[in-house]
């Protein structure tokens, strides 16, 4: 299981809920949720064999900012 970090705009509620959909369809992600209290707005994804690119394009395509966080 991997877990990927990103920095988002997911700011409030609203955002969360218009962004699931298209986080429902990424194949491989188990589990994941937004730190709305964190400065970043971090996006946490547990999921197996999923590139962190991936995860940008849809989101980004779909109108949302997010990019991976480095260690």
């Amino acid at each position: 299981m991997d877990i990927l970090i990103f920095k988002t705009n997911l700011n409030n509620p609203e955002l969360i809920n218009q962004v699931e959909p298209f986080i429902q369809n990424i194949k491989g992600i188990k589990r994941w949720n937004v730190d709305m209290h964190d400065c970043d707005n971090v996006l946490r994804i547990e999921a197996i064999q999923l590139s962190p690119r991936s995860v940008e394009i849809v989101l980004q395509n779909a109108g949302y900012y997010c990019e991976e966080l480095q260690d």
